[in-house]
């Protein structure tokens, strides 16, 4: 069965940084797309970063501040997180995709609140 647990989440304030980790089990998973969601109060789900093999993908908002990477010897995801600002406060998800596949696979997730 395959798991997906963020941790690394919490409070801070707007400038700062977190570091969010995503530690998957059930599998090796060197061979798949690990993304990393959030969901603000009010708004839907919004793509945050993903990596696989080869690349690396930013949302927009994101740009210049986080950081995607991954560990695959650890099964684990990475989402650094600088420069922190009020507007990042969500639900950040991290979730699993075959290569070429939908994200079938999601963490529980871990709050990020950022304070003015």
């Amino acid at each position: 069965q395959v798991q997906l647990v963020e941790s690394g989440g919490g409070l801070v304030q707007a400038g700062g940084s977190l570091r969010l980790s995503c530690a998957a089990s059930g599998g090796t998973f060197s061979r798949y797309r690990m993304g990393w969601f959030r969901q603000a109060p009010g708004k839907e789900r919004a793509f945050v970063a993903a990596i696989n093999s080869n690349n690396i993908y930013y949302a927009d908002f994101v740009k210049g501040r986080f950081t995607i990477s991954r560990d695959n010897a650890k099964n684990t995801v990475y989402l650094q997180m600088n420069s922190l600002k009020p507007e990042d406060t969500a639900v950040y998800y991290c979730a699993l995709a075959p290569s070429g596949g939908q994200y079938d696979y999601w963490g529980q997730g871990t709050q990020v609140t950022v304070s003015s």
